[in-house]
């Protein structure tokens, strides 16, 4: 899932230098929420993890 927000953040930045500021702006939200949602998974995971060693 970090891939493809690093994906839409290249398509955003890409988009962004090319002038096509509506596809800019729809992926840089995309990445934005693809990347919290990893975010967020991992954060959940790491306290399930320090959960089960005590």
């Amino acid at each position: 899932m970090l891939y493809y927000a690093l994906v839409f953040l290249v398509v955003a930045i890409i988009a962004g230098v090319l002038g096509f500021g509506g596809v800019a702006a729809v992926s840089t939200d995309i990445a934005r929420i693809l990347f919290l949602i990893f975010l967020v998974g991992f954060l959940v995971t790491i306290v399930m993890h320090a959960m089960r060693r005590r």
